[in-house]
Formats: structure tokens, C-alpha cells, sequence
């Protein structure tokens, strides 16, 4: 279990107003260690209302706390980015992987390499690789 104090700290260090129920969906996320969808946050807290946890979602992708993750299912998942990302400051390059077995989403810690296309713009980059994770296979 996180502390309340840690998770306070992490909310006002992302200048966001400390709330139940952004204490609870950050203690989640903090307690799981892995990447959650909308969907798992909606199964754990069926108390709350889907506006209520979809706001606390925007709130944490925008102010660094969480990072949105793209998957071809049409459904996003969240990662924590806290220690890497401010309010300010709020980039990824990293790579993410997609079990095809189990269906869990990893941030990995290896960079997507820089890519420069000629007339474009690039403003973000999202790479997800897929096949069986390293628990499936054991």
C-alpha cells in the first residue's frame, strides 16, 4: 500500500488539487505497477461515475502524472510517468509492449530513436510492440 503522504506529494509536486478521488486512483495505479484502462479503473471503482474518472484521467495525462498509451484495440491504457514528467515538461519516447497471450501493456525502458521525415513535423512518436511477455512464456 502507498502512503497518502506519497501520493499527496506526487499530486501537488503535478500542481493538482488533492481530492479522494484522485488519491485513490493514484494509490491504485501506484499499488498496481502496471499499466490500467479505463475499463479496470470503472471495475475497481464502480462507485464512482465515468465523468468523475474520466476528468481524474485527463487531469493526470495533462499534468504528467500518467501518459496515455495507443492500442489497436481502439482503447487507451494509462502508465504512471510521475517521476519522469512535470505539468510542464511532459514527454515519452519510450517503447511500450503488448502481450498477445495475456494482454498486458509494459512501458519499456528502451527509447524510441529519433525519426526525421523531410516536410513533416513530428511532434510525438508512439511504438508498441507485440508478441507473448516474459511471464506468458515462463
Amino acid at each position: 500500500m502507498v502512503s497518502y503522504s506519497k501520493i499527496k506529494k506526487i499530486l501537488k509536486a503535478h500542481k493538482l488539487r488533492v481530492t479522494d478521488g484522485r488519491v485513490d486512483i493514484l494509490g491504485y495505479f501506484l499499488s498496481q505497477n502496471r499499466t490500467l484502462s479505463f475499463k479496470d479503473l470503472e471495475d475497481k471503482f464502480d462507485e464512482s461515475d465515468r465523468v468523475t474518472l474520466y476528468r481524474t484521467l485527463n487531469a493526470f495525462t495533462e499534468n504528467g502524472v500518467l501518459h496515455k498509451i495507443p492500442d489497436d484495440s481502439g482503447f487507451a491504457t494509462y502508465g504512471l510517468c510521475h517521476d519522469t514528467c512535470s505539468s510542464d515538461d511532459h514527454v515519452h519516447d519510450h517503447m511500450h509492449f503488448k502481450c498477445d497471450e495475456c494482454g498486458i501493456i509494459e512501458c519499456l525502458e528502451q527509447n524510441i530513436p529519433s525519426v526525421k521525415v523531410p516536410g513533416y513535423q513530428i511532434k510525438e512518436a508512439t511504438l508498441v510492440l507485440k508478441g507473448i511477455c516474459k511471464n506468458c512464456v515462463a
